[in-house]
């Protein structure tokens, strides 16, 4: 059975609810086992065992969040060169843009030699006050059908061996 790796970090509530709707999705595909785990669970053992992944983080000053650059800083080297060609996708929750959090996820996982499979799903809240961001989320049905079908596609490339 092939397993795919859900691995995100939340402040607000928005990546949390996203991945858990990619997560919704992937565990439709009877083919695949869907873990999922927060950033700070997460270790090189969980993405040594996986052969999909999927990380979702949100997009914190330009960046990904400090708690999923841990997660990467710690499964970075003892991955590489184990994890070659496996695919992986993106989520991030924005405020406004989130291209930073995604190129940063991108550039990682180029050096793991990762293959992306999908562009990154960028859900923009459009928060831009201290009071917005901090605030937590409730993520329209919308975007979260986005997250649902990426993780519904990414489980059947996996169950069909595309990926």
């Amino acid at each position: 059975m092939k397993r795919l790796l859900i691995v995100y970090h939340s402040m607000t509530g928005a990546a949390e609810q996203l991945a858990a709707a990619a997560a919704a999705g992937a565990r439709d595909e009877p083919e695949v086992e869907t873990q999922f785990v927060r950033a700070a669970g997460a270790g090189v053992d969980d993405v040594l065992a996986a052969h999909g992944y999927l990380f979702a983080t949100p997009e914190n000053l330009a960046t990904m969040a400090g708690l999923m650059k841990d997660f990467f800083d710690r499964v970075y080297y003892p991955a590489l060169d184990r994890v070659n060609g496996r695919p992986y996708a993106t989520i991030i929750a924005a405020g406004t843009d989130g291209t930073g959090a995604a190129r940063q996820v991108q550039r990682i996982a180029t050096g793991l030699r990762l293959r992306e499979v999908a562009p990154p799903l960028v859900v923009r809240n459009g928060a831009q006050t201290p009071e917005e961001i901090l605030a937590p989320k409730t993520v329209p049905a919308s975007d979260l059908e986005l997250a649902r079908e990426l993780g519904a596609a990414l489980a059947a490339g996996l169950a069909s061996g595309i990926f």
